[in-house]
């Protein structure tokens, strides 16, 4: 990954007001937003047709979500996660989602695993996905596995990888992530 430049401040003398820049605490409020925008939810399919209802001709089905079970959470992270992956200049975002979503110690131990491994610790990969998947298993004694299922590549040439995560029911926040097989 790398690192993003500090912004430089606009000079006292000039006569425009200034800009307002966004803190850090606005960035992590806009990464989350998108997050969750970027994760889709159940939409009931019509027999019919067995696609989803829209609000109009041309227009996509609307999309509802909540604050949900904590492998939602999970869902989210990855959605977010792999959609700015790939794009220039994240690392910065990527560092403030794993800050919200990650433990502390989760984050230290895959920053441990990048050294050794040079390659994406929540991905478990060097490159990113080209789609994923998220399935709830089993919780007890105040945690819960999801399964992750990575896809990798498109059309005849998929493969998939799968990643064992667990999250903490009470702060929901994820734990750990393993290579699941």
């Amino acid at each position: 990954m790398t690192s993003i430049s500090p912004l430089r401040r606009p000079s006292r003398h000039l006569s425009r007001p200034a800009r307002r820049r966004f803190g850090p605490r606005a960035a992590l409020v806009a990464v989350v937003l998108a997050a969750a925008a970027a994760v889709p939810s159940s939409v009931s399919a019509t027999p019919e047709t067995g696609t989803a209802p829209a609000d109009g001709p041309g227009q996509a089905p609307p999309r509802s979500g909540s604050p949900g079970p904590a492998y939602e959470r999970v869902a989210h992270f990855y959605g977010a996660y792999v959609d700015m992956a790939d794009e220039a200049g994240s690392a910065r975002a990527a560092a403030e989602l794993r800050n919200f979503y990650l433990t502390a110690d989760l984050r230290d131990r895959l920053a441990v695993w990048e050294r050794r491994h040079d390659a994406d610790g929540v991905l478990r990969a060097a490159h990113v996905p080209t789609a994923w998947r998220v399935t709830a298993g089993d919780s007890g004694m105040g945690k819960t596995t999801s399964t992750v299922r990575l896809t990798w590549g498109t059309g005849e040439e998929r493969t998939y990888t799968y990643l064992t995560v667990r999250s903490d029911l009470a702060t929901r926040k994820i734990t750990d992530i393993e290579s699941a097989y």
